[in-house]
């Protein structure tokens, strides 16, 4: 696509969203719908999902976009209920038959953001999957032209406005845009994917369970695969032994996780890999020419369940302020960070009152330190 102002060989865009996931597909959708030219460019290449739960709620949102009626689609499972070892050694048990919306999913991630973005194609936005997207710079018009690579070739878009959905790294906010990030936690993700679960194990409730220096998540993925992981901070004690010695060391240590992998094949040498987990946000969720949405915007612990939510929400949100803004209306960004300031005010008060209703380790460091009201908001440019 080309219009007027483009140079010959450039693609010519109001917006460009970089980034593909459930945040950039939200955004592009939504913009799209609103007779908007859009380019979404996705790299898809970064690591994998860990694998995600959906909340049903979630299904309101996906209605909103338009998409609820192949988004999520088959291909994931359905998760009726949570088990949640937390402030006691007896798991309590939350069933999505009491849930208005019905039960959640465990999705195939993967899947998931595919689906979206043939949402978003759908919608009318152009979308470049497989592609990197390079450091914009300013043209002397006011419009951003964007480097883009797919293998071996290379050009440029040029937009008027620039998503920033490139997940924590929000490599755009943080780049052109001056903003910077501020992390209140070290919190990591050490998970194994258990291949091969044997068709007699028909356990598709999620299971969460603390631990004394973290807590610990499983929960049956497609594929027949279950999704083992441990939540503790980046400096916890690794008992002087490797990764793979500790984990199962930790492991050793619960009561509900242990007997439920202990159904499931478990190689010898299947290492865990790390990810960040940490809770974070921008310092400002928007800027001259760009807007930031998902985990570049504010991303959450994963105790709250609400990764995937949030990054349907405030692509959908930022997408029609965006839309507004672009029609002159001057406040409607304002109302955007309002909005996004007002959901990081209600995570932090559950997220405090969450980890606060776990006492037995209150000693230790990794409890010690949620409850504590100052803990680190350093800055990372």
């Amino acid at each position: 696509m080309t219009a007027a102002g483009a140079p010959p060989g450039r693609r010519r865009h109001e917006v460009m969203v970089a980034g593909g996931g459930p945040a950039g597909a939200s955004a592009a959708i939504t913009l799209a719908r609103a007779g908007r030219s859009v380019l979404l460019a996705d790299a898809g290449s970064g690591p994998p999902a860990i694998g995600e739960a959906l909340p049903a709620v979630a299904g309101r949102l996906l209605a909103d976009l338009g998409v609820a009626g192949h988004v999520p689609g088959p291909g994931h499972l359905l998760c009726h209920a949570t088990r949640s070892a937390w402030g006691s050694a007896r798991p309590a048990t939350v069933s999505g038959i009491a849930d208005p919306y019905g039960s959640g999913r465990h999705l195939d991630r993967a899947l998931f953001d595919a689906r979206l973005r043939e949402g978003a194609r759908a919608a009318g936005a152009e979308v470049a999957e497989h592609t990197r997207v390079g450091a914009p710079t300013r043209r002397a018009d006011g419009t951003w032209s964007v480097p883009l690579r797919r293998g071996d070739r290379h050009e440029v878009a040029v937009c008027d406005r620039l998503v920033d959905a490139t997940g924590r790294r929000a490599s755009i906010a943080t780049g052109i845009g001056g903003a910077h990030r501020r992390t209140r936690d070290a919190l990591v993700a050490l998970h194994v994917t258990l291949p091969d679960v044997p068709a007699s194990y028909t356990d598709a409730s999620t299971l969460v369970e603390a631990a004394p220096d973290g807590w610990w998540y499983t929960a049956l993925v497609p594929g027949s695969r279950l999704l083992l992981v441990y939540f503790t901070d980046a400096d916890a004690p690794t008992h002087g032994a490797g990764r793979g010695v500790a984990f199962r060391v930790h492991l050793a240590e619960t009561t509900h996780t242990a007997a439920r992998v202990a159904a499931v094949p478990f190689p010898r040498d299947l290492a865990p890999r790390r990810a960040p987990a940490h809770g974070a946000h921008l310092d400002r969720v928007f800027g001259d020419g760009w807007i930031a949405v998902g985990d570049a915007a504010v991303a959450f612990d994963p105790l709250s369940s609400q990764g995937i939510l949030t990054a349907l929400y405030t692509g959908l949100t930022a997408a029609e302020a965006l839309h507004a803004s672009l029609a002159g209306d001057p406040g409607a960004l304002d109302v955007y960070r309002d909005r996004v300031t007002t959901l990081l005010d209600a995570y932090r008060r559950n997220h405090g009152d969450a980890y606060a209703a776990e006492q037995r380790w209150a000693d230790r460091p990794f409890w010690r330190r949620r409850r504590s009201t100052d803990q680190v908001a350093a800055v990372v440019d």
